[in-house]
């Protein structure tokens, strides 16, 4: 493994079919029209072609995080994976760790709304069903302070932006959240972690989950909620799993793949 190659991304699990990383805060997932190399599709990339130019390996991109979110990400190495995964993606499971300003009066729900984005490029829900997309986030509350709010959020649809409207728009904005929270908020990073993947391998049909450490600063911010007295006990512990169980191969969703296997593991 080339760490000179990653600038601050983690590899948490990798074989001949996918890649996934501990995507950091600040960090594009893909090209925007202003940045176009500083992005982990770019990255990653050359990390697969072991810094050669010439090298026609490939990532693709699989799903996204908005830059200022940090954690799991998958890429496939195919694009026969690639699409096997986004076929299947209805079947995958994506929880995230938050902090969020408040106390919610629900301790346990879900917030459905329709999505839409203007011309700024910012979210917001809208009653129009035809003008917006479906979207629902599942939450829980961990942990909870008289200002804050930990919690474990199941991201049901992976619309643009979504938790961040989600709960700003009622009246609960992630911490550090520059573009939909508090404009006079002290905390510089957003306490928004994609902290686990659940999803079905494209190759053998094995359901996989990957967990990724949660990140000093989330750590830190959690630890000094109620002046310190708040430990990370309330947590899932941090650590990295690659875990596989249920389907056989025989149960492949996608096994055309099996024709288009050539790169060679790492």
């Amino acid at each position: 493994m080339r760490k000179d190659f990653l600038e601050g991304i983690e590899i948490i699990y990798e074989d001949r079919d996918i890649l996934v990383i501990d995507k950091p805060p600040r960090l594009l997932t893909m090209a925007s029209a202003t940045e176009r190399e500083k992005t982990a599709y770019h990255i990653l990339t050359d990390y697969v072609r072991k810094g050669c130019a010439k090298s026609h390996k490939r990532i693709f991109i699989v799903h996204r995080l908005d830059r200022d979110t940090s954690g799991i990400v998958i890429f496939a190495k195919t694009e026969a994976a690639k699409k096997c995964l986004q076929t299947q993606w209805d079947k995958t499971e994506k929880k995230y760790l938050a902090v969020v300003y408040g106390k919610l009066p629900v301790k346990s729900g879900a917030i459905t709304s329709y999505l839409a984005e203007n011309a700024a490029h910012v979210v917001y829900s809208t009653k129009d069903g035809s003008k917006g997309k479906l979207s629902t986030t599942a939450y829980k509350v961990l942990k909870e302070t008289r200002d804050f709010s930990v919690l474990e959020i199941d991201l049901v649809t992976g619309r643009k932006n979504q938790i961040r409207v989600h709960f700003a728009e009622n009246g609960h904005p992630v911490v550090g959240d520059a573009k939909y929270g508090k404009k006079d908020d002290i905390h510089k990073r957003m306490a928004l972690f994609a902290r686990s993947i659940s999803f079905l391998h494209p190759w053998n049909g094995r359901r996989m989950l990957l967990e990724a450490k949660i990140p000093t600063y989330l750590a830190g911010l959690v630890g000094a909620i109620n002046r310190g007295r708040v430990t990370l006990a309330c947590l899932p512990a941090g650590k990295q799993i690659a875990g596989r169980q249920g389907h056989s191969a025989s149960n492949n969703p996608c096994s055309p793949i099996s024709d288009v296997q050539s790169d060679s593991f790492l």
